[in-house]
């Protein structure tokens, strides 16, 4: 009996060392990140590298302001992230609902042919999507950087699973009491899919804060630029600002971190759901 506890507390540790080592690893370039943000450019080229700088240059944050539009590319970036995250929780939602409670011809036949678009890259139809933006003059808009984003396949197939494993007793018993199917949806399903919810909202936050050739092609004007498009400007073809670049990139990054601190409890949650099953 003892030597089973101790075998238990052996492996316990080896694997919460495991778990130490692979946290340390993960952490290190944002750490290296933080470093080179506040050293100077001579410095930041130094052979052999140094993780404390010398002197901290604070200043590279207020630089990276005065060199690019940071509070315009800032701004843009929230709108066009908010503008697609919301479009994606309210209609994969209800496409979610209709593949999983909703009886149709060649229902099955339509959700495959959905999910093959997951098949395909999104480089292969950028010129033809490129084509539709400019006959529909939504080019160097914010239609063109928020409406093609406000549906994803992934997120309709993610919230679909989950939607299949919830009782069916309550929906019956919603019918039964006269609700429409839209009140079943609207009253029963989304209260109960949050975690679901919040993991596709980190999901399509994440890949919106960070996009940057949809709108590289798609716009051409500072004023609709984003913060991947600013961040960028400082990675030149024959030198790199690398403190500059990455000053830039804590602030840009900071917002999401802040906001997977004060979610991440939901998108653990939605990670181990039982949706995920097929």
């Amino acid at each position: 009996m003892k030597s089973s506890i101790e075998s238990g507390n052996t492996r316990r540790l080896a694997v919460h060392i495991l778990l130490a080592v692979g946290a340390i690893i993960m952490i290190m370039p944002f750490l290296w990140m933080l470093s080179t943000s506040v050293k100077s450019f001579a410095e930041s080229m130094s052979v052999p590298p140094t993780w404390i700088p010398a002197q901290w240059h604070f200043d590279n944050y207020i630089r990276v302001i005065q060199t690019i539009d940071f509070g315009v590319y800032y701004w843009n970036t929230i709108l066009v992230t908010l503008g697609r995250t919301g479009g994606q929780l309210i209609l994969c939602s209800l496409a979610a609902y209709a593949f999983a409670c909703l009886n149709f011809p060649f229902k099955n036949i339509i959700f495959l042919a959905l999910l093959a678009v997951l098949m395909v890259p999104s480089q292969v139809v950028m010129i033809p999507s490129f084509v539709i933006m400019r006959e529909l003059n939504w080019l160097d808009t914010f239609y063109v950087l928020i409406v093609p984003g406000i549906f994803s396949a992934f997120g309709t197939f993610l919230l679909r699973q989950f939607f299949m494993t919830l009782p069916k007793d309550l929906e019956e018993a919603a019918k039964i009491d006269g609700c429409s199917y839209f009140r079943i949806y609207w009253n029963i399903y989304l209260p109960l899919s949050k975690a679901a919810l919040v993991s596709l909202a980190i999901f399509t936050i994440l890949a919106s804060w960070n996009d940057l050739l949809w709108p590289l092609i798609m716009t051409s004007s500072e004023e609709m630029r984003v913060l991947s498009i600013g961040i960028s400007s400082f990675q030149g073809q024959h030198s790199t600002d690398y403190p500059l670049l990455m000053a830039g990139a804590v602030m840009a990054i900071m917002p999401i971190i802040i906001l997977f601190i004060f979610l991440q409890r939901y998108f653990i949650e939605g990670i181990a759901m039982n949706g995920i099953k097929g």
